[in-house]
């Protein structure tokens, strides 16, 4: 009779968690990106006075999502880590560096542009882009980049293995 350790009952387990976590998490940035945001921009609801709010509402929402998922994904890998010696040990730094971006997402990035968009002065009438916005936009823009091709590429390992 052969005994089967508990770690390799787990092992499975935490490879699918990580896949879908990581299939969740990539579509709905993608979803975001590429649906959600485009929809408002050109519905003019990014020329509204209150947008600012609408749009921390939106991503402070999402923002927590992102932390649990990149919590959920790094604690899968060093999971798979500590139950497969062949494991890449590379996977570790791209968890890392996932939860990373959710972070500087979360807490940077997300508070500042909320903060510069916000309308002050109730007697403006047109809305401007204001200048640090657009630096802001590009830094959110290489970090759902880094995202999505870290994640993309971790979610390839773990599919494989």
């Amino acid at each position: 009779m052969n005994s089967v350790s508990s770690v390799e009952l787990k092992r499975p387990i935490w490879q699918t968690i990580a896949v879908f976590t990581l299939g969740f998490w990539l579509s709905a940035s993608l979803f975001l990106d590429w649906v959600i945001m485009p929809s408002l921009y050109v519905s003019g609801m990014m020329t509204q006075s209150n947008f600012a709010t609408a749009g921390y509402v939106l991503f402070w929402n999402f923002n927590r999502i992102e932390l649990l998922s990149a919590g959920l994904v790094l604690t899968s890998v060093l999971a798979v880590c500590n139950s497969q010696s062949n494991w890449r040990r590379s996977a570790i730094i791209a968890s890392v560096l996932l939860l990373a971006v959710a972070l500087v997402d979360t807490y940077l990035l997300t508070p500042q542009m909320s903060a510069i968009g916000l309308n002050l002065n109730l007697f403006q009438t047109t809305a401007e882009t204001p200048a640090g916005m657009n630096i802001l936009h590009g830094s959110y823009w290489i970090l759902e980049t880094v995202k999505l091709l870290v994640g993309g590429t971790l979610l390839g390992w773990c599919w494989r293995r």
